[in-house]
């Protein structure tokens, strides 16, 4: 599975919390100090917006590339168990076909032994079709283990950085939703930095 199977079945994810407590020196006159609340307000509202680079996050999230790295494998070795049965059922047939064009066998034989590799074969597409259905649930699940601890780091993100909101954007081309913001905004690196801590001290712990 490629990384961008990954980054295009995640949907963008969306943190809302509550306003930003602002904090700002008490001053004695009642009249100036609402003004410089308001003041303070509009400006913490509006900078109270973050984004993050989903693309990013799961190309550089070390969980994410540990997950992908063991669903390759596994589905390597679904792969080369379905190539093998395969090749083993075309050879028994090319085999049979010979025997009967060399009168090595009789017909009848050869009807009895094409009605068991007929069962065979319907066999290995049921088989076939089990293990892709198998590898798609895998697949899905990866994507919601992923996912889920995106949302939960950044909530926990957030609970010490205070913003309004924090949007994820996907694509280098042309970014969706967010197209243009400051720099300042990007919180891409943090998380990526504090994703990969947190996961690293789980893995300490087992």
């Amino acid at each position: 599975m490629k990384k961008t199977a990954f980054i295009l079945s995640i949907c963008s994810l969306l943190v809302a919390i509550a306003a930003l407590v602002l904090n700002f020196v008490p001053c004695n006159k009642t009249a100036e100090c609402s003004g410089e609340e308001e003041q303070v307000s509009s400006k913490t509202e509006t900078e109270g917006i973050a984004y993050f680079n989903l693309d990013e996050v799961i190309s550089a999230y070390q969980f994410a590339i540990d997950l992908q790295q063991a669903f390759e494998q596994k589905a390597k070795g679904i792969n080369d168990d379905v190539n093998r049965r395969r090749t083993k059922i075309e050879n028994e047939d090319k085999e049979l076909a010979e025997k009967l064009n060399k009168g090595l066998i009789t017909r009848s034989v050869a009807e009895v032994k094409y009605n068991d590799l007929q069962n065979r074969v319907a066999e290995f597409q049921q088989f076939g079709q089990q293990k892709q259905n198998e590898l798609a649930e895998e697949q899905q699940v990866i994507l919601n283990n992923i996912a889920n601890a995106v949302m939960e780091y950044v909530k926990k993100y957030n609970a010490t950085h205070n913003y309004s909101v924090i949007l994820s954007t996907q694509g280098n081309l042309l970014s969706q939703p967010v197209v243009t913001a400051a720099e300042s905004l990007n919180i891409t690196a943090e998380l990526i930095e504090g994703l990969n801590a947190e996961y690293q001290a789980n893995k300490s712990k087992k």
